[in-house]
């Protein structure tokens, strides 16, 4: 029988890297801070002493390291590049939209780049407007970029080893909330493939469609729902691109009711392609309620605590969205 250990979600990622870097010696890290200093969020703690010369500190310049790992990946290399916060991504944005995902498709399929960019993403901690957002539905606006947001320390472990080994650029999106939770990971090798979501609960009257932080806000609120006679079915994308639309579609058939939950503003933000695949799908046919989505308020995350707070899903307001579509 496996062997699962309980670990943190920051161990998760730690030991992922870890046992790809023992795996494959083209395996390395670049980032911020990463060394001694053991990253912003203490992830990448003592791997400098481990693998000495494949983790990497860089200087403060987002958009030079992100540009010598993609040369090093179009030669060969796996390179893990960490950015301290999914905000900065800004700075090597023309890395990540014009170089990385474009260079397979234009030199007719001879150029792979095997790269993962990590950041750490979300707010919850008090670190304001540049230092909180949630941008995958930009980053998912750009094709031949992967995106990856795991909610679980078991995910985190089985996504970012197949994020590693996958010879397309992948965005590993990990929310700062989550270093901390805990949960059973097995000691043995084990991947999850990209692209398939996972259902974090079975329920029969609505389906809350989530991903990253927003999933155990969720499985709370079902929790709660289920003691009103509210039984709700949690499907966690896991990966965003490419979304594993099917999953959606088969629970909105069996539910007939959807919510889609995330953190991000609601303009522009993932909550719109979902509501629009399932309009475009025969999954629109079984609905008895309009599709409801549930988001952050449109606005830079504020740095006070309460405002903070006032700003984004909760527990709270996903029973009362819910509430709402039961009518």
């Amino acid at each position: 029988m496996a062997v699962q250990n309980e670990i943190t979600y920051a161990q998760a990622v730690r030991d992922a890297m870890r046992e790809e870097m023992a795996r494959d010696p083209d395996v390395f890290l670049m980032g911020e801070d990463i060394g001694v200093y053991r990253g912003a969020f203490g992830v990448t703690q003592e791997m400098y002493r481990e693998f000495p010369g494949r983790v990497i500190d860089t200087p403060i310049a987002e958009a030079g390291f992100v540009g010598v790992a993609i040369g090093a990946a179009v030669e060969g290399m796996r390179p893990i590049v960490e950015i301290m916060f999914s905000d900065f991504i800004s700075v090597c944005f023309d890395m990540l939209l014009n170089q990385a995902p474009k260079m397979h498709f234009m030199f007719g399929g001879k150029v792979q780049v095997p790269l993962v960019v990590r950041a750490a993403a979300g707010c919850g901690t008090g670190a304001a407007a540049q230092h909180s957002q949630s941008l995958e539905a930009m980053l998912c606006h750009i094709p031949g970029l992967k995106v990856v947001a795991p909610s679980t320390p078991y995910d985190a472990k089985g996504l970012l080893k197949s994020s590693i080994r996958d010879n397309n650029p992948v965005i590993f999106l990990e929310e700062k909330t989550l270093y901390r939770t805990k949960g059973l990971v097995p000691d043995h090798d084990y991947t999850i493939p990209l692209g398939q979501a996972d259902i974090k609960r079975t329920g029969s009257d609505c389906t809350l469609v989530t991903y990253g932080r927003m999933v155990p806000t969720c499985l709370s609120a079902a929790n709660t729902l289920l003691k009103e006679g509210i039984s709700c079915e949690v499907v966690d994308l896991r990966t965003l691109l490419p979304m594993d639309k099917p999953a959606i579609f088969e629970s909105v058939k069996k539910t007939k009711r959807l919510l889609i939950v995330h953190e991000a503003v609601k303009t522009g933000g993932l909550g719109g392609e979902i509501s629009a695949s399932v309009a475009e799908s025969d999954a629109f046919y079984y609905l008895d309620a309009p599709i409801r989505r549930l988001a952050a308020w449109d606005t830079p995350v504020p740095f006070s605590a309460v405002l903070e707070k006032g700003v984004l899903p909760d527990e709270e307001k996903v029973c009362a969205a819910v509430r709402e579509l039961m009518g």
